[in-house]
């Protein structure tokens, strides 16, 4: 949907240049008939933003407004004592609701995105692209021309400047960010555990308000048998039934906020006062430690606030601000005020206040709508689930799991089996094993409380380095921020041993295991860095590198962009003989959400023209889909040969050690080549043999300014024997050729250290998915490169 608004755009754009020429030849009336015209396209636009409003309740929306399901029940778990608890409990949520997912998320950080994308790796992403702070720096300048890699410039002497060179300057600062950023992570996925434990068991809680002789094991059994059905289904993806869900979450809100609406007739509006924040003091006062130590119920009213961030990318900011503001804030106000009418009148209720306040005559309608409400819930936190740890995937932090996209017009609609089936047997178990709702909600809590206080930290350096503020506005949200989160979690310490050290014992297993695996993602890269060939020792081979070169194309993947792989020696070194053409194919993710498909290949040329080799950089963003199939072989050859052609015509463009951009250079009148800074490059470099290890962004000819000398009959004669050259060690075969590196530990290393290597990173590789799997690599034509290091 949003791209076709882009699109729309962008022909109305196209369109200006003509009407402005054609506007003074217009007549009065076809002038008037444009400009209604213009007013039904902006009132299309207004009828556009509410429609994507509507459906943004159906994604971003569910967990946050299945909450009144459970807080006055994990508020109050032993009844309520006075009829002012109740009030002062309200107002604890008005003001909740207003500070964190109104103002702070809503208004604040949904501006963070990263174009569209939410959550804590977007931020990231963005940090990374505005400091150098990545851990694995395979990154080069010609990146940084991609058009999705948008960052802004600082002042030398500015505060975001020295930010900037600060934290590239402290590589534990860069750590400690990493980390941060992993933990939000695990805590996601430890959210998605308990969202769909705690909503469905409470939605389907109901029927003991109506049936009140049925067992507690009958509905645990019940919402047991609704998470496997739930479970099993997600392998067909959300796009097929996600129409649904909008009229269900409108639907739930409006009958929330009519039942509260209800109840405060009925039971008298004087709960209402609890909108003067007077009486969160007498709260506190009153109810001592036992009052602070509520405020972990209470907590879980914003639950699925961060969902809100995670689920951003299907739609624009405004038409979520729109769907909170105008529906989801007021439904949920109503709904908490008329519980808390009810529960005024009756003290003794508030373990199912939700299912006793509403009329008799709704009840099992509500029952029902109740708990597909809770499935919705589940869904999203579910697909945000997905959605992040694909995005770790990219960033080298999770062993290489199966990604599978269900839907052919939404890349962020995923599903991934292995943690799907991981996801269902932990929910099973935390439905199951506690023994009541109570719990459930003590660890849900200090699960949504650490994600909050990790995205308030991201937040201070996103201000800094990519808004620019001011120190007092940043010192303005980070107080305010940390002293209600602060607050709040210093609330669910005192229930970590009362359920709280669920997520938290989740969260640390995923944090080891993500650790672990950067950890020896990184000792690799650092490890193909330092034994990297010298072009020196491949020139020194000659033509033929000293071997035999057989017909073919061998595909060598390697995860460096720029030099030459140490597989490679360590292949010619124990075979006597290599392809006619050698191509080092790698895939690598940048800290952008999409790399466009037109700037998507990256093609150099190592050594001289006779050498017959070539690297081809494939840069994807956490966000797109990379399958290695036919499709991407054919677009490889395609770039490849394109390369040639624009290499014959532009003399010496790929002839330096540095990355060139064959777009942007022409023959300057003088001699040399002329950069888009006006600068020239001295014509009397021999340019031919120093072609070392240049990248060419691929582009048709038809876009490009180039100038042929007169003299090009020859390199055109060169181009085309080239071509056909490379075309027939095309259709000779290809092979690829993967290397296989084992990581181990040195035997002087430490006991911690040989267990993380040997052992959790050994088994790690040993049942995640092969390089060969996941580039979809034949096995007839597939050559494995063994090869030991030891870190």
């Amino acid at each position: 949907m949003g791209s076709r608004v882009d699109t729309d755009e962008d022909n109305d754009n196209r369109g200006s240049m003509w009407d402005l020429d054609q506007k003074l030849d217009q007549p009065m009336d076809e002038e008037a008939g444009r400009l209604r015209n213009m007013y039904r396209e902006k009132k299309f636009s207004a009828l556009l933003l509410l429609r994507l409003a509507f459906q943004s309740l159906g994604v971003v929306y569910g967990d946050l407004g299945t909450s009144p399901l459970y807080v006055f029940y994990n508020t109050f778990p032993n009844g309520v004592k006075d009829e002012e608890d109740v009030i002062g409990a309200l107002s604890l949520i008005i003001y909740s609701l207003t500070l964190v997912p109104l103002l702070k998320y809503v208004f604040v950080v949904l501006r963070a995105n990263d174009n569209g994308q939410g959550g804590t790796f977007a931020l990231y992403s963005l940090l990374c692209r505005h400091a150098k702070i990545k851990t694995i720096p395979n990154q080069h300048r010609t990146d940084e021309e991609l058009t999705t890699y948008s960052r802004s410039t600082f002042h030398e002497r500015s505060f975001a400047a020295k930010t900037k060179r600060w934290l590239e300057e402290q590589e534990s600062a860069k750590r400690a960010i990493l980390i941060l950023v992993l933990v939000g992570t695990c805590m996601v996925i430890g959210d998605g555990i308990l969202t769909p434990a705690i909503s469905v068991l409470s939605a389907v809680g109901g029927i003991k308000v109506n049936q009140p002789r049925m067992s507690s094991g009958v509905v645990v059994l019940v919402a047991v048998v609704i998470l496997v059905g739930f479970f099993s289904m997600q392998h067909y993806g959300t796009d097929r039934v996600s129409w649904l869900f909008a009229p269900i979450v409108l639907l739930w809100f409006l009958l929330i906020g009519g039942i509260g609406i209800f109840n405060i007739w009925k039971y008298g509006s004087g709960v209402l006062k609890a909108f003067s924040p007077v009486y969160i003091y007498r709260y506190f006062r009153r109810g001592g430690k036992e009052g602070w130590t509520s405020l972990g119920g209470i907590m879980l009213s914003i639950t699925g606030t961060e969902a809100l961030f995670a689920d951003l990318a299907h739609f624009p900011v405004s038409a979520v601000q729109l769907a909170f503001t105008l529906v989801v804030f007021p439904c949920l106000l109503l709904a908490y005020s008329g519980q808390a009418a009810y529960l005024m009148n009756n003290l003794t209720h508030s373990q199912d206040a939700f299912y006793r306040s509403i009329p008799d005559r709704i009840y099992w309608p509500v029952f029902i709508i109740a708990t597909l409400a809770a499935i919705v819930a589940s869904q999203a936190t579910i697909t945000a689930t997905f959605s992040i740890i694909k995005q770790a995937l990219a960033l080298g932090c999770f062993p290489r799991v199966k990604v599978v996209y269900t839907s052919k017009k939404f890349l962020g609609q995923i599903y991934v089996p292995d943690i799907n089936w991981i996801l269902m047997i932990l929910c099973i178990a935390v439905t199951a094993g506690f023994e009541n709702q109570n719990q459930i909600g003590n660890a849900y809590g200090t699960a949504v409380v650490i994600v909050m206080l990790v995205t308030t930290l991201l937040m201070i350096l996103i201000m800094i380095l990519v808004w620019r503020c001011h120190w007092i506005l940043v010192l303005i949200f980070t107080g305010l921020s940390l002293i209600v989160e602060c607050t709040y979690f210093s609330s669910v310490l005192f229930k970590v041993d009362q359920g709280g050290w669920v997520p938290l014992a989740i969260a640390g297993a995923f944090l080891i295991i993500m650790s672990v695996w950067h950890y020896g993602t990184v000792k690799r890269y650092e490890f193909e860095m330092h034994s990297k060939v010298s072009m020196a020792w491949i020139l020194g081979l000659g033509p033929s590198l000293g071997l035999v070169r057989v017909p073919g194309i061998g595909l060598v993947y390697t995860e460096l962009a720029s030099g030459v792989p140490h597989i490679f020696s360590h292949f010619i070194t124990n075979l006597p003989a290599i392809h006619s053409v050698v191509v080092f194919v790698c895939v690598k993710y940048l800290p952008v959400y999409t790399v466009p498909e037109a700037e998507r290949f990256l093609v150099k040329r190592i050594g001289p023209k006779n050498f017959h080799i070539f690297r081809c950089v494939a840069r994807y963003g956490y966000k797109d889909l990379h399958k290695k199939d036919d499709d991407f072989e054919k677009k490889l050859f395609e770039n490849l040969f394109t390369f040639v052609r624009l290499e014959s015509m532009m003399e010496g463009c790929s002839d330096s050690d540095e990355y060139s951009l064959c777009g942007q250079q022409i023959e300057h009148p003088r001699g040399g080549l002329l950069h888009n800074n006006g600068s020239t490059v001295s014509s009397n470099m021999d340019l031919t043999m120093s072609s070392v290890d240049s990248i060419v962004p691929v582009r048709s000819p038809h876009h490009m300014n180039i100038t042929v000398r007169s003299s090009g009959q020859t390199s055109s004669q060169t181009e085309v024997d080239e071509l056909e050259f490379l075309t027939i060690c095309r259709d000779a075969g290809v092979v690829h050729i993967l290397g296989n590196t084992v990581v181990r530990a040195r035997r002087e290393s430490r006991f911690y250290k040989k267990i993380a290597v040997d052992y959790i990173y050994a088994f790690l590789r040993k049942i995640c998915r092969e390089n060969c799997v996941i580039f979809n690599v034949p096995h007839e034509s597939l050559l494995n490169v063994g090869q030991i290091f030891y870190v």
